[in-house]
């Protein structure tokens, strides 16, 4: 038991670092987007980073509900209520990751991801773009301190050796 937990706040540190990475490019290339020639290219890879930040933290959000909680959700609807039962606190198995109040911003990731899934990229609208990519940032200060705080949580109470 108490490597699982500590090898999931492992997972959870790297995954952050990686998710860091994906919102710095996201960023840089709305930014680039402004005053290039080509600006499909640009656009095109804001939303494929930001289609990847939030397949990046719902991945944690499996680990965490399989590993800890037993079980992720079924159905239709399993990506959004995978992301509420991130608000749950479990009595005896662990405090809620996320507040509702995140929840209901990173819902809007989750609905461009699966945009992004199913349109052809000539049809994004960078006006779309903008409405996400803006609060990117602040989002994902809020996300990842949360995550961490888990990580911390799951170091704290795995069993030692």
């Amino acid at each position: 038991m108490s490597n699982r937990y500590r090898e999931l706040a492992k997972r959870i540190r790297r995954e952050c670092a990686d998710i860091d990475r994906v919102v710095t490019i996201a960023q840089r290339h709305w930014h680039k987007s402004k005053t290039a020639e080509d600006i499909d290219a640009y656009l095109n890879s804001v939303a494929l980073n930001l289609q990847s930040f939030y397949s990046g933290i719902e991945r944690l959000f499996e680990l965490i509900a399989i590993e800890i909680d037993g079980a992720r959700p079924k159905g239709d609807q399993w990506h959004i209520e995978l992301l509420r039962q991130m608000t749950l606190d479990i009595p005896d198995t662990r405090p809620p990751v996320l507040t509702s109040e995140i929840v209901e911003q990173l819902d809007e990731y989750r609905k461009f991801r699966h945009l992004i899934r199913n349109i052809y990229t000539m049809n994004i609208v960078p006006q779309r773009l903008a409405e996400i990519v803006l609060p990117l940032p602040s989002l994902w200060t809020q996300v990842k301190d949360a995550l961490l705080k888990f990580a911390e949580y799951l170091d704290e109470v795995a069993p030692s050796d």
